[in-house]
């Protein structure tokens, strides 16, 4: 049992990032970015590249992400702002050709073999009957630090209140004198930097490859619509129990189903089990989970 928590915190940790940048940027320029999570596999493999400079892997990767957060706000701004102004769905498109152009790039330039970072061998970490390593350890540590600077910043901080005034109502927020262009420039380069950081610390585990968007794409925007599309902390929630969803489905022995020892459900199965706790929680919380804005007919 302790392992299935380890690793439903671990998985939530691969996802919560990302969502919580998705969400984010959903919340100001409402329009769901599929591009979002290439921004991810941008991070990783501009981690890698860093590292192979001789950068420290701490550094590598905050350089990377920092660079991956400028290039979300080029993006947006020449790009997304552009197609905003003919619709929601016209800017929902391009953000799909955008991805397949990131995805193009990427594979022009790193190829679709696996770029492993090359880190130091450590002994594993038993907790109980749960194992993990200390690269583990410290994803998990360095999520749930971001997840509460990012909450003492929008609920303590000026930034923080004007972007919930500004994605809850962007009008009035313009007629309080807010200055709405600085603040979508704040979320759209820390929506691309939290995606970017999230990216790299997977690719620690798994390797910088171009499938890693891909891969992310239905549980990030899975866990973001159950915790309610704009909502940043519900995109966290929903995180997390799409994660606890994927990895119950793969660690729970259903052998006495069939009078067998052991039955596992193979991790093909992994994404079905997340959208069909996704669409029974969408039947009765059309907006998501956790979405508590008044919806007018």
């Amino acid at each position: 049992m302790l392992q299935i928590l380890v690793d439903t915190l671990l998985r939530t940790s691969d996802l919560a990032l990302v969502a919580l940048g998705l969400s984010l940027v959903y919340g100001l320029a409402k329009f769901p970015n599929i591009a979002h999570v290439q921004y991810a596999m941008m991070g990783a493999f501009l981690s890698y590249v860093f590292s192979t400079w001789g950068l420290p892997l701490v550094i590598a990767i905050g350089v990377a992400s920092l660079v991956t957060g400028l290039f979300t706000l080029l993006v947006h701004h020449y790009i997304f702002r552009l197609l905003l102004r003919s619709s929601p769905a016209v800017t929902m498109i391009g953000s799909l050709a955008m991805s397949m152009l990131i995805v193009a790039v990427a594979l022009a330039l790193a190829g679709s073999y696996p770029k492993m970072f090359d880190r130091p061998r450590t002994p594993p970490i038993f907790l109980g009957d749960a194992i993990l390593s200390w690269s583990q350890v410290i994803t998990m540590a360095t999520t749930g630090t971001i997840i509460v600077l990012f909450l003492l910043l929008l609920f303590y901080t000026r930034v923080g209140r004007a972007m919930r005034a500004l994605s809850s109502n962007r009008d009035l927020a313009y007629a309080s004198g807010l200055n709405a262009n600085r603040i979508t420039n704040i979320v759209d380069f820390s929506s691309g930097a939290l995606a970017g950081l999230g990216g790299s610390m997977l690719a620690m585990s798994i390797g910088a490859h171009i499938n890693l968007g891909h891969d992310l794409l239905l549980p990030t925007f899975a866990a973001a619509i159950l915790g309610g599309l704009g909502n940043p902390i519900g995109a966290i929630g929903g995180a997390l129990l799409i994660a606890f969803a994927e990895t119950l489905v793969t660690n729970v022995n259903f052998g006495f189903l069939f009078g067998q020892p052991m039955v596992f459900m193979p991790a093909s199965y992994i994404n079905a089990a997340s959208f069909f706790i996704l669409l029974i929680a969408l039947i009765f919380r059309p907006y998501g989970l956790f979405d508590r804005e008044v919806r007018r007919v």
